[in-house]
C-alpha cells in the first residue's frame, strides 16, 4: 500500500491507522436532475403554446426558470454528448449518430476518454449517479451481451442504469438493460406496462435506495425518456383523450399555438409565422382519408406527451415526498426539433418510410383504431412537425430554428428565489448547461480523468442569467453542423445574427448558398437579408469556418445512411465470412448486432433434439408488425414472414422427427418479392412465394429459442419458447460484403435514431 498515510510498527501499540475518506460534496450540496425529452418540438409544450396538456411541465416552468432562446444540436446523439460533457459535440466524438466511426476524430461512435461526463465528475465528488432511459452514447456494434461496456452507462459514470441502448424502442415492448444485462419488462401491456412509467419507477426506486441508507449523498439522476420519439404510443384513456381533437387540422392549430405564444410571451408579438414547409399540403386539399389518417396520428402523439407529462409529475411528487425536491436543480429540455421522419402523409409503420414502401391513406385507415397503441409503429406527418416547431421553419436533423431551437426549464425552489415563474430570452446552448451546474456547485472540471488528459469544458455558464433576467448571454458564439447543414449565431452590437445552409447531397460545400437572418427581428428566419448584407454574411461564414476549426468539426462529411454500414473485420460482430452461430441461451440480439435477415439470400438452421409434443420458436427477429419467425408447432416446421401484417406461412409437408434433426430455411430475394423453403434434415419439404421481400424488419432485434417482445407470428404467444433442446441455430448470409445489401442496413439503422 504506497499510498498509505499512517505508520506501521511491529506491533499495534507503535503503529497508527489512517482512514481513507470518500470524496462527499458537503452538507446541503443539491442534487441534480437532467429531464430529456426526444423529438419534442419549441411549441409542444403546453407553457410554450400548444393545448396538449403538460400541467405538470408547466408547473415546473411557472416555478422556475422557463427559457425562450435555448438551442441544441439537430439530432440526438450530439445533444446527449454535449449535454452530459459542456463541450461540442464534434470536440467530444459525436459528429453525427452513435456509432457513426469515420477514422477522424470527430466521429468516434461514442464519447471520448477525454471528455469526462458530468456522472464521471460528480461521482468523483460523491454524488450518486443514476440513469434511466434512452442511452444512445455507444458504437452500434457494442450493444449487444457481449459488449464492450466501457461506454455503456456504467462505463461512463452511472453507478445505475434502467432503460435502453439504441436510438428507439418500442413503448409497449422495450429492449430493456438494468445496469450492464438485459431483462425482459416487468409486465405486458395487457397488464398495464408502458415505458414511460417503468423508468420513473426504477428511478425514484434508486433514489429511494440511495437517500433510505445514505441521506447525506447528494444525487445527479439524468431521465432521458424514450418519449417522443416514435414510435408515438400511449395507453388508451389518454388516446381517448384526444379523439377528434385535432380534426380542424394543421394550418388552424398551428395558427392557434402561434397566438398562444403570444399571448404567453414565449415569443415577441412582431414575431412572424414562418410559412409551411416544402411538402407540406394546405389541410384543405387533403382528402377525408388524409385527413383522418393525419388527426389520429396528432392525437397519438398528443397522448404520448400527455401521459410523459404524467410521468413527470409523478417523479417531481416522488422528489417532494422525499423531501428533496427544493433542493433538486431539475434541467428539462428536448434534444432536438419535431422529426420529420414520419413523411408528407405520416404512417403507421415509420420501418415503411425508411425503406420507401409508400403507404396510402386509403389503406392505412383501415387500421385507424390500432394508432398510439400496442399494435402501431407510427409518426405523424410534416404538417403537424412544423407545427409542434412553431412559429419556426423546418425540422430535426436541420439547423434552421425548427431543428435546434427548443424548450428549457430550470426548476431549483431552493436557489432561484424571485427568479422563480420568470423568463428568460438569453441566448443558450446545451453545451452551456455543465458549466452551469459546475459553477452553482463550485466544482472545477478535472484537468485529468482516470489519467486521461481532459479537453476544456467550452459551454459558457448562464448562472448569471438565472440570478438576473437583465443579464446578458454568456454565449455570445455558437456553431451548428450535421450532415453538412450548417450555422452559427452571434451578437454584434445588441444585434443577433444567423447564417444558415441547407445542405443538399452532392453540393459544393464552398460554393452552396447560404441564408442570413437577424434574429432579434426575425426570429423565425422569414426573412433573408444575404443580397442585402453580403459583407454580413460573409464575416459569420469565415467566423464558422474559425469555429469548425477549433472545435474538430472538420472535415465536413455529408453522408448519413451509408455510415450504418457494419464494419465486416476479424473483431466486430458481423464478421467478413458473414456466418453467425447461435447458442442458447441467449439474452435478445440487438438489430445493429444480429444478423440480418433481409439479406439478400440468407440460410438459417437450426440443430435440436426433441421428443414427440416439444414446440417453440427457434429463431424470431422482429415483431407483431414486421418481421420472421421460425418454428416447430404440432410436429411440424414452421416459417412464418409477416410484411407488416402480411403473413407469408410455411408448414412443413412432414413432420419433426424425434430425436436429433436438422431444421432449415432458405430465403432469397427476387426484385420486390422472393420466395422461402423449409427442409428437415436436408428434405425440402415446403415452399412459398413472398409478395413482399422486406429491406428491413422492425426495430425490435433476434431472439434464439424463443420470441422476446411482441409475437412475429399470429400462430403462437410470445415467447413460445423450445421445449426442446435448441443446440444451436447457424445463419450464412452471402460470402463477403454485399453491396447491394448496404442501403438496406443502412436504412434500417437510421430507422432507429
Amino acid at each position: 500500500m504506497t499510498d498509505f498515510k499512517g505508520t506501521i510498527g511491529r506491533t499495534l501499540a507503535d503503529s497508527e491507522p489512517h482512514f481513507e475518506e470518500r470524496p462527499h460534496p458537503g452538507d446541503g450540496a443539491p442534487n441534480v436532475v437532467f429531464v430529456l425529452l426526444d423529438d419534442t418540438g419549441f411549441a409542444q409544450f403546453g407553457c410554450y403554446g400548444s393545448d396538449i396538456d403538460t400541467p405538470n411541465i408547466d408547473a415546473l416552468a411557472a416555478g422556475g426558470v422557463q427559457f425562450t432562446n435555448f438551442h441544441v444540436t439537430p439530432v440526438c446523439s450530439p445533444t446527449r454528448a454535449s449535454l452530459l460533457t459542456g463541450r461540442s459535440q464534434h470536440a467530444v466524438g459525436m459528429r453525427g449518430l452513435s456509432g457513426w466511426v469515420t477514422g477522424f476524430p470527430h466521429s468516434i461512435g461514442q464519447i471520448s476518454n477525454a471528455a469526462a461526463t458530468v456522472a464521471e465528475v460528480l461521482r468523483d465528488e460523491g454524488y450518486a449517479t443514476l440513469c434511466a432511459g434512452k442511452w444512445h452514447l455507444m458504437p452500434g456494434n457494442a450493444i449487444s451481451a457481449a459488449g464492450p461496456f466501457d461506454q455503456w452507462p456504467l462505463g461512463r459514470g452511472f453507478e445505475r442504469f434502467y432503460g435502453f441502448l439504441p436510438g428507439e424502442t418500442d413503448q409497449f415492448h422495450p429492449e430493456l438493460v438494468r445496469d450492464n444485462t438485459y431483462i425482459d419488462p416487468p409486465a405486458t401491456p395487457e397488464e398495464g406496462y408502458h415505458l414511460s412509467e417503468d423508468l420513473v419507477d426504477q428511478l425514484l426506486q434508486m433514489i429511494n435506495d440511495n437517500k433510505g441508507l445514505r441521506r447525506d449523498r447528494p444525487f445527479f439522476a439524468y431521465l432521458p425518456f424514450g418519449a417522443t420519439h416514435a414510435p408515438h404510443q400511449a395507453p388508451q384513456k389518454y388516446l381517448d383523450k384526444y379523439r377528434g381533437h385535432y380534426d380542424e387540422g394543421w394550418d388552424v392549430v398551428r395558427q392557434r399555438w402561434f397566438d398562444r405564444q403570444v399571448e404567453l410571451g414565449v415569443i415577441d408579438p412582431d414575431t412572424a409565422l414562418a410559412p409551411r414547409n416544402p411538402g407540406v399540403q394546405p389541410w384543405d386539399e387533403l382528402s377525408d382519408n388524409e385527413q383522418r389518417l393525419a388527426a389520429r396520428l396528432q392525437e397519438a402523439f398528443a397522448a404520448f406527451l400527455d401521459h410523459t407529462d404524467d410521468q413527470i409529475g409523478r417523479f417531481v411528487d416522488g422528489l417532494r415526498d422525499m423531501g428533496e425536491l427544493d433542493n433538486t436543480i431539475l434541467v428539462l429540455l428536448s434534444d432536438n426539433g419535431a422529426s420529420q421522419e414520419g413523411g408528407a402523409s405520416g404512417t403507421m409503420h415509420e420501418i415503411k418510410h425508411f425503406q420507401g414502401i409508400k403507404e396510402s391513406p386509403d389503406e392505412a385507415i383501415e387500421r385507424i383504431d390500432d394508432i398510439g397503441g400496442p399494435h402501431s409503429h407510427t409518426n405523424y406527418p410534416w404538417g403537424w412537425a412544423q407545427c409542434g416547431n412553431s412559429p419556426f421553419r423546418w425540422y430535426k436533423t436541420l439547423t434552421h430554428e425548427g431543428g435546434v431551437h427548443v424548450p428549457m426549464v430550470v426548476h431549483w425552489p431552493a436557489g432561484l428565489g424571485d427568479a422563480a415563474g420568470t423568463k428568460r430570452n438569453q441566448f443558450a446552448y446545451v453545451a452551456d448547461i455543465v458549466p452551469t451546474v459546475y459553477e452553482i456547485l463550485g466544482i472545477t472540471a478535472p484537468d485529468t480523468h482516470r489519467g486521461i488528459q481532459q479537453m476544456p469544458v467550452t459551454g459558457h455558464s448562464f448562472a448569471s442569467v438565472l440570478d438576473d433576467a437583465d443579464a446578458p448571454a454568456t454565449n455570445r458564439l455558437q456553431y451548428f453542423e450535421f450532415g453538412g447543414n450548417r450555422a452559427l449565431i452571434v451578437e454584434r452590437d445588441g444585434v443577433w445574427w444567423k447564417a444558415v445552409t441547407r445542405h443538399l447531397p452532392g453540393a459544393d460545400f464552398d460554393t452552396e448558398p447560404w441564408e442570413l437572418f437577424d434574429l432579434t427581428a426575425d426570429p423565425s428566419e422569414c426573412h433573408d437579408l444575404a443580397d442585402t448584407q453580403p459583407d454580413r454574411l460573409a464575416e459569420l461564414i469565415d467566423l464558422w469556418w474559425q469555429e469548425a476549426e477549433t472545435h474538430g468539426v472538420l472535415p465536413l462529411d455529408e453522408r448519413r445512411l451509408e455510415l450504418f454500414i457494419p464494419r465486416l473485420d476479424d473483431h466486430s460482430v458481423h464478421r467478413s465470412d458473414r456466418r453467425y452461430i447461435y447458442r442458447p441461451p441467449m439474452t435478445p440480439i440487438p438489430t445493429r448486432t444480429a444478423a440480418s435477415l433481409t439479406d439478400s439470400v440468407v440460410d438459417i438452421t437450426a440443430r435440436i433434439s426433441a421428443v414427440a409434443g416439444n414446440e417453440g420458436a427457434l429463431l424470431a427477429t422482429g415483431n407483431e408488425n414486421s418481421g420472421c419467425s421460425l418454428f416447430v408447432q404440432n410436429q411440424r416446421l414452421v416459417f412464418d414472414y409477416n410484411a407488416f401484417g402480411d403473413h407469408t406461412v410455411i408448414e412443413s409437408s412432414i413432420e419433426v422427427p424425434t430425436g436429433d434433426c436438422t431444421l432449415s430455411v432458405h430465403l432469397e430475394r427476387d426484385g420486390s418479392g422472393g420466395w422461402a423453403e423449409v427442409s428437415i434434415d436436408g428434405q425440402a419439404c415446403g415452399r412459398e412465394t413472398i409478395p413482399l421481400y422486406l429491406m428491413t424488419f422492425s426495430s425490435t432485434g433476434a431472439s434464439v429459442g424463443m420470441d422476446h417482445g411482441s409475437a412475429v407470428s399470429a400462430r403462437y404467444l410470445a415467447p413460445f419458447a423450445f421445449t426442446g433442446t435448441l443446440h444451436d441455430v447457424t445463419i450464412q448470409l452471402p460470402d463477403g460484403r454485399d453491396p447491394s445489401q448496404d442501403d438496406v442496413t443502412a436504412k434500417r439503422e437510421w430507422s432507429r435514431q
